[in-house]
């Protein structure tokens, strides 16, 4: 069976997808920092440093996918100037690592897939963003940006590439959902703003879906939105949250958007744009969704 290397194989997506793999039959090679003592036989830990741009031979020369998940939290953090370099790096270098091992080492690598974001997009209240539009301008727009050209590279190797624009990935695990959930512990719904900012949001399941069918569809190439084909604002998705959650124990509240700009600074820009990304490039592959609609998304989630 085919091997496959994850890079940032322990985070959220990451995870779930190593179990898809492994349930599948696949081999899977997680590159790490610190792989010393965590290899078992479902699982090989590889040394890569992006930092001084060193990287395991023998994991690329095994790799018949490469799987590029790695980059640093965008929302772990307030957005000092070094954070932001940081957040940068760690998306384009570790590409560049790649690019670089690729060229290199001899290897049987068919294609690598590729994370990025919704972020690329810019602000618009009626515009849906496909994927021929072009990036914005402001910070994380052009990280995005910076990100695909940097890991695109791999085409002139003779390599297919999948990118996915993802949008905010809602897991029971981590992620954006328990920080939503967070006030909804003691009973308020909170709406971020004035919550008609519509958000691009996808379900773990699906999103590891997307990635496994990138690796079996020998066809998928090029950019892809990874985002629900029912986008929803803020508002809708706290509520959906909060009645599968709560049912009617709950009570709604409003952050206003000087408070988020107060808490957040920089960062508060990503949480009140307005992004509709449209998914039907995605679903004229035949790709189907498990979980459409916000409801049935929320409903899966809450019901366990």
């Amino acid at each position: 069976m085919d091997t496959v290397i994850i890079t940032g194989g322990t985070g959220l997506i990451g995870t779930a997808l190593t179990r898809l793999l492994l349930e599948r039959g696949y081999k899977v090679i997680i590159l790490s920092r610190r792989p010393d003592k965590r290899s078992n036989r479902d699982v090989t830990y590889a040394h890569w440093n992006v930092e001084t741009q060193t990287i395991d031979k023998e994991a690329i020369q095994q790799a018949d996918y490469i799987v590029h998940l790695a980059g640093a939290n965008v929302g772990e953090k307030r957005w000092t100037a070094a954070r932001k370099q940081e957040i940068t790096d760690s998306r384009t270098k570790s590409s560049e690592l790649i690019y670089t091992a690729l060229k290199n080492f001899p290897n049987k690598v068919k294609k690598v897939i590729s994370a990025s974001a919704t972020g690329f997009y810019g602000e618009y209240s009626d515009h849906i963003f496909t994927e021929t539009d072009p990036p914005a301008t402001d910070y994380l727009a052009t990280t995005t940006q910076a990100w695909e050209q940097s890991i695109s590279k791999v085409t002139g190797l003779d390599k297919k590439l999948v990118i996915f624009r993802t949008g905010i990935v809602l897991s029971q695990d981590g992620g954006a959902l328990k920080e939503f959930y967070k006030p909804l512990r003691f009973g308020f719904a909170t709406i971020l703003g004035s919550g008609e900012q519509f958000v691009p949001w996808i379900h773990i399941h699906d999103i590891v879906r997307l990635y496994f069918n990138a690796i079996v569809n020998d066809r998928l190439e090029g950019i892809y939105n990874a985002v629900a084909p029912n986008p929803v604002t803020n508002r809708e998705l706290i509520l959906s949250m909060a009645r599968m959650a709560k049912g009617k124990s709950f009570m709604t509240t409003y952050v206003p958007s000087f408070a988020l700009k107060l808490a957040l600074g920089e960062m508060s820009v990503e949480v009140l744009k307005s992004v509709k990304a449209s998914a039907d490039k995605i679903q004229r592959t035949g790709f189907q969704y498990s979980y459409p609609t916000i409801n049935e998304a929320m409903e899966q989630l809450f019901s366990r």
